[in-house]
């Protein structure tokens, strides 16, 4: 038994038991990774996977058995290299974040400024994504550390904290009519609406007020980022519904906001890591630079949890 065919089982998993994917994954070839399975199975001696003639198409009953293991295995051997990492390089290392576009252009630059004034050995890497493709960075172990406001409490393999609340603002450009009386669904429903594609941002949230109050708002234009959603407010194609922390004042100065916060409900932004899984000692530092009371012991109790725990209150 090795890890590479322990890989090579994860990997036929996670990848919908396509072995084109599997072998780019783990950088070999297709026959390559049917072997380390086949000769996995043979150790085992039972089939891990079923199969249509060559192709995987799903675990077998001794599948679903041993791959938690398998995952365990791979994960306590990340572990033993990251504590390995930690006494032999010290402060320096590399640490990969996840973030929903909102996150990574408004929350995160006051803490990434702060981490590399006292981790400069540090090199940071940023993905962005949709809240499930944040969720599925960590789970894959492309990231370390995720933030979203949505999904990752929803996956069971990871830890979710809240880190802050955050509420919706409507934006519309100087002079505008919403701006002359207190704003309302059916006063905003009356405009054409430009704010986020579904799945970013709050957007559910959103949409599940106007379905309440039995309204339809038109949406002329989705986007995943805030800058663009005020981009077009600008040329005057509709009004805008982004996150309060997406506008500034001194900055977006052809735009008014008005405070959303009675007419859609309040969001929590989330850090999501993986259970089980030891983090490198800069990453739970940034984590509480990020969000001051989430130290370290903190995080760790969350990722001892099991599964289904419920997260410290914000």
């Amino acid at each position: 038994m090795n890890f590479q065919q322990l890989r090579s089982v994860r990997e036929a998993h996670r990848r919908a038991f396509n072995l084109t994917d599997v072998a780019a994954a783990l950088h070999t070839s297709q026959p390559g990774v049917s072997r380390q399975i086949r000769e996995l199975e043979d150790e085992l001696g039972v089939e891990i996977f079923v199969r249509a003639g060559k192709r995987l198409t799903g675990l077998t009953a001794a599948g679903e058995r041993v791959l938690p293991w398998v995952e365990k295995l791979l994960l306590d051997a990340e572990n033993l290299q990251r504590a390995g990492d930690d006494f032999r390089l010290g402060d320096a290392g590399v640490l990969s974040i996840a973030a929903t576009h909102s996150q990574a252009r408004f929350a995160l630059p006051s803490a990434v400024h702060d981490f590399r004034a006292t981790h400069p050995q540090v090199q940071l890497q940023m993905h962005q994504g949709s809240p499930a493709q944040v969720a599925q960075m960590l789970l894959s172990g492309v990231a370390d550390i995720g933030i979203a406001s949505h999904y990752l409490a929803e996956a069971p393999e990871l830890a979710a904290l809240p880190c802050y609340r955050w509420s919706h603002a409507v934006v519309v450009p100087p002079g505008h009519a919403l701006l002359d009386a207190p704003l309302t669904l059916e006063r905003l429903a009356a405009y054409p609406v430009i704010t986020y594609e579904a799945g970013y941002t709050g957007r559910g949230s959103i949409d599940d007020a106007f379905t309440r109050a039995g309204l339809r708002p038109q949406v002329v234009l989705s986007a995943m980022d805030a800058d663009v959603i005020k981009t077009y407010v600008e040329l005057g194609l509709g009004v805008g519904i982004i996150a309060a922390i997406a506008f500034d004042e001194q900055r977006d100065t052809h735009l008014r906001a008005i405070d959303a916060r009675q007419l859609f409900a309040i969001n929590t932004t989330m850090v999501g890591v993986r259970r089980g899984s030891l983090l490198r000692r800069y990453a739970y530092d940034f984590i509480t630079v990020f969000a001051p009371h989430l130290t370290r012991e903190v995080v760790e109790q969350a990722q001892a949890a099991p599964a289904g725990a419920t997260p410290a209150p914000l």
